[in-house]
């Protein structure tokens, strides 16, 4: 499995928030070696965060206590070395690219090659935690995530001038966004994920450079179909890396992987639907 290509990174400014999903590499392995106290201090946002701080408790489980089990906002996460969102430079930024907003992940605009992998459909469900859960519609949200290797489109050795696993939705008066894509492979180091951020609107998510988005999140997938899936051999050394891990190990699902592992219905053989609810304060 080929390494991801690595940038230079700030060294010395991982506790600032408003710079936190423009970091990196870096910055994720800081939050990967906090305690789940002192990483929710440094993601939690406003009145939230202002709790969390004064107080010593998560601002996920607060918040959680607070709306009951109907739904409950999704935690806050780092966007992770490869967001190709404009964080890093216009020279990485697909959000601003033509066909960016499209339904299906699975082939590159610049060179239309596609991705293979077993298929999944990703649906998101956005909700207003703030109103009895209501869906929110007429928000965007861009996805991305690594290919069957583990590797990701505009970074890794071979793939660089690729940029297919990554596009973006608008959420219909369910408040649900749809993408077809491939189930992600699983790297050395992190449960098999798929990173997320969501916009208020598509112009702000198609805005070049890094927009001001209301939440980057990421989602996790349940161990028995990643283990049906890594069977196949597109997937490489997936199911080895899946077995040297846990989603209550995992340095950024430990805390709150209940809320941010998708429900799964379908086959490794036919593909699979993943469903999620994605909570915002609004």
């Amino acid at each position: 499995m080929t390494e991801p290509r690595l940038l230079p990174y700030p060294q010395d400014e991982h506790d600032a928030p408003d710079d936190l999903n423009d970091l990196g590499l870096q910055a994720d392995l800081s939050m990967l070696g906090r305690s789940t106290l002192d990483r929710r201090r440094v993601l939690a946002l406003g009145a939230v965060g202002a709790i969390s701080l004064l107080t010593g408790r998560s601002a996920f489980a607060q918040t959680a206590r607070a709306t009951g089990a109907a739904c409950s906002v999704m935690p806050r996460e780092t966007a992770g070395p490869f967001p190709g969102d404009g964080s890093q430079g216009t020279n990485l930024n697909v959000r601003d690219d033509k066909g960016v907003v499209r339904r299906d992940l699975r082939r590159s605009l610049k060179t239309g090659n596609a991705a293979v992998g077993v298929p999944l459909t990703l649906k998101m469900k956005l909700v207003n935690v703030s109103g009895s859960c209501a869906p929110l519609s007429g928000y965007a949200v861009y996805a991305w995530h690594c290919d069957a290797q583990g590797n990701y489109s505009m970074y890794s050795q071979g793939i660089v001038n690729e940029d297919y696993l990554r596009g973006i939705q608008v959420s219909g008066t369910d408040g649900t966004v749809t993408f077809t894509t491939i189930f992600p492979g699983c790297y050395p180091g992190r449960w098999p994920h798929v990173h997320f951020e969501v916009y208020p609107n598509l112009s702000g998510a198609t805005t070049s450079g890094a927009g001001a988005n209301v939440l980057t999140s990421q989602l996790a997938f349940p161990e028995k179909a990643c283990r049906d899936v890594y069977a196949d051999p597109r997937y490489g050394g997936s199911l080895g890396n899946l077995g040297r891990l846990s989603l209550t190990r995992d340095g950024i699902f430990r805390d709150s992987y209940q809320l941010q592992t998708a429900t799964m219905s379908g086959s490794a053989k036919s593909g699979y639907t993943a469903n999620i609810t994605v909570g915002l304060a609004r």
